[in-house]
């Protein structure tokens, strides 16, 4: 039977695609003959499917063309997956951003920002969506910061301010937000407000409904499930003025005429995408606003050196309270360190591993039937063993892996230390370094704390939460919360008291940022206690003298930001330069940075070994390295950051095209360095 030869259309006959392929040297577009047949649905924006080296594959078609610059013979369009135009010119531009920004591809950026299409979902015919009145925004509370009822001025009249928010202990910051997007939404324009996880999303979303019903918003995760999430994707494309709510990819939403696009906690790590090229949504969120002319607000209690480095630039303003207001909510907070000379002061204080002082906090909050936040570093029993005499660290025999007690065993030995990689008890373990076989915990985790702490109060409620089992709140009146870092519960009218235990295994980790994340946590769990003119009371583990500390106790987190800052521009790392780790074996390193035209300013470092624990990002098995893996750091001025990434973009698709690019991974400016 013969087929039908195709006729190209009579109207803009060529389409310009891009198609989905990994490869770094075919990350541009190419355009193809579109037929009659299909020139109704091939519009900008479609997914379509196109025929390239011989086979199959995606792509989004970006725009449709009179004629082509490509002189040679053109193949044709063969199928328009659905016409529906998923890709709007909004994203599209923002996705080149993001993949110069950070020395990726635009397939890969797309690959995040929309998500699989499901043709069920596709089909289904929209619900009606009933118009409702503008809400009457309260903007009383927006009033307790300088210039934030300027904020929501200038938000309501169209302009796009941007700013830098400091969060008031205490402060219900998802009714604070809701009322900044129901502003932006009664001005016509829609709204994007992201946040690290699940718990936090669903606070928000209860915020945004009460004050926007729920019509207006929508809530986008990754544990919605594909068919469920495309669906709330569709209603963000097909919407009008809508406020969008959600983790890290909704940063992507495309949503129509953006006002507004907030993010809250930035220094959660959470936010830095684990797939290629490893964007961090703040900085997304950055260029999305400067793309889209949109206003941008960063919020949290506490403040990262990069929301610091936008104050500092000029390119976004303080959103603060004054020091009385901050005075006036804040609880109040005691610095004081481990001692056993603290422990001796009272016996049941040392049964709960607690200061005399954190132990009379604790009881005077109890009796006054309110209850008590206990914040540890982390979850288990005693998540970490040392030998006793030397405090060197107590490894497996076998694997080398850490020794812990992950049950509820003696502390003092009656239980076998278990192996936390293989899973092998080790009830004869020796001390390599000194030969001791007495151990000591290094740090106790959640479990053992609880069980000390329900010895020590009998008569009182334990509440555990942290790792498979998170509580998101917990009833009003006396009862000890033992929680790990991030897994805080709410309580209505806050807690009685805080006590911030091992403040040492927080601040002493390797980690540039281990005194910016520990101040991120603490006040993150002391703006959940009362104010000090209600009793509320923060102790917090540690030595008074450390600024973190001291930042904490004068509730100061800008000041820490700015020393944190400075500390940055002195050593010369992010955000006072541009870093790009180049994570690979020694060849394939060598090879890339040899073929890169790397600008004269820049510094190198390294290579070093990576710890394995960094050979792969979570959750994305294509990016994983074997070997000997090794990494390279190249360091440049901010004023050159472009230039390096399209250094290494293009070196990249150099090597790809001669089939060397396997084997090395690019990032711009990791969250962790070493």
């Amino acid at each position: 039977m013969a087929v039908a030869a195709r006729v190209a259309a009579s109207d803009l006959p060529i389409a310009r695609i891009l198609p989905m392929l990994p490869l770094p040297h075919l990350d541009r577009e190419f355009d193809y003959l579109v037929s009659e047949e299909l020139s109704g649905d091939a519009q900008p924006g479609v997914r379509v499917r196109v025929r390239f080296a011989g086979r199959l594959v995606d792509g989004f078609l970006l725009a449709r063309l009179a004629e082509s610059e490509h002189s040679g013979k053109l193949g044709w369009l063969d199928r328009v997956v659905s016409a529906e135009q998923v890709l709007t010119p909004e994203i599209a531009e923002l996705a080149a951003a993001v993949a110069d920004r950070y020395a990726g591809t635009r397939a890969d950026v797309l690959r995040l920002a929309i998500p699989a299409r499901h043709a069920r979902v596709e089909a289904e015919v929209p619900p009606a969506v009933e118009s409702s009145d503008d809400p009457a925004v309260d903007r009383a509370a927006w009033s307790a910061y300088t210039h934030g009822s300027n904020f929501l001025d200038a938000l309501a009249s169209g302009r796009f301010p941007r700013a830098v928010w400091q969060a008031l202990p205490g402060e219900q910051w998802p009714i604070r937000l809701a009322e900044a997007v129901a502003v932006t939404v009664a001005g016509g324009r829609s709204a994007v407000v992201v946040v690290p996880d699940q718990r936090d999303l669903d606070r928000l979303e209860t915020a945004c409904t009460a004050l926007l019903g729920g019509d207006r918003v929508v809530a986008l995760s990754a544990g919605l499930g594909p068919a469920k999430r495309y669906r709330q994707w569709l209603r963000c494309l097909r919407s009008g003025p809508i406020v969008v709510v959600g983790t890290r990819s909704a940063v992507f939403a495309p949503v129509s005429t953006l006002g507004m696009i907030a993010i809250w906690d930035d220094g959660d790590d959470s936010f830095a995408e684990p797939r290629s090229p490893y964007p961090h949504a703040r900085e997304v969120a950055l260029l999305r606003a400067h793309v889209s002319g949109a206003a941008i607000v960063i919020g949290g209690h506490s403040r990262t050196a990069e929301a610091e480095a936008l104050v500092d630039s000029g390119w976004a303003h303080d959103l603060v309270a004054s020091r009385e207001m901050i005075r006036a909510r804040q609880p109040h907070v005691v610095a004081l360190a481990d001692s056993d000379h603290a422990l001796a002061r009272d016996p049941a204080a040392r049964v709960a591993r607690l200061p005399a002082i954190a132990f009379e906090a604790a009881r005077a909050a109890l009796k006054a039937d309110t209850p008590v936040l206990v914040q540890v570093p982390r979850s288990g029993y005693v998540p970490s063993l040392a030998c006793a005499k030397c405090r060197n660290s107590a490894r497996c025999r076998r694997c080398n892996g850490p020794l812990a007690l992950p049950s509820a065993a003696d502390g003092d030995g009656a239980g076998s230390p278990t192996c936390s990689w293989c899973g092998i008890a080790d009830a004869a373990h020796r001390c390599t370094v000194c030969g001791s076989r007495n151990l000591r915990a290094v740090v106790i985790g959640a479990g053992r704390t609880a069980e000390e702490l329900g010895r020590a109060f009998p008569a009182v409620p334990v509440h555990n939460s942290g790792g498979a089992a998170v509580l998101d709140a917990v009833r009003p009146g006396a009862a000890l919360v033992v929680s790990t870092v991030g897994a805080e519960p709410t309580v209505e009218g806050g807690y009685g008291a805080a006590l911030l235990l091992d403040g040492w295994a927080l601040l002493g980790r390797a980690d540039l940022r281990a005194a910016e994340e520990t101040l991120r946590r603490w006040m993150t769990a002391a703006a959940m206690v009362r104010p000090g003119s209600a009793g509320g009371r923060v102790v917090v583990v540690a030595e008074s003298e450390i600024p973190t500390v001291q930042a904490l106790v004068r509730w100061d987190p800008l000041w820490h930001a700015r020393s944190q800052l400075d500390e940055r521009v002195e050593v010369r790392f992010p955000p006072a330069v541009h870093v790009a780790a180049i994570d690979g074996t020694t060849d394939a390193i060598t090879a890339l940075v040899d073929s890169a035209d790397l600008p004269e300013s820049v510094e190198i470092l390294g290579p070093v070994d990576l710890p394995d624990g960094q050979r792969a990002p979570a959750g994305s098995g294509e990016d994983a390295l074997s070997g000997e893996v090794q990494r390279l750091l190249i360091r440049v001025p901010r004023s050159t950051g472009a230039a390096l990434a399209r250094a290494l973009a293009t070196a990249q698709a150099s090597r790809s095209a001669k089939k060397l690019g396997a084997g090395v991974r690019v990032q711009i400016d990791p969250i962790r360095i070493g």
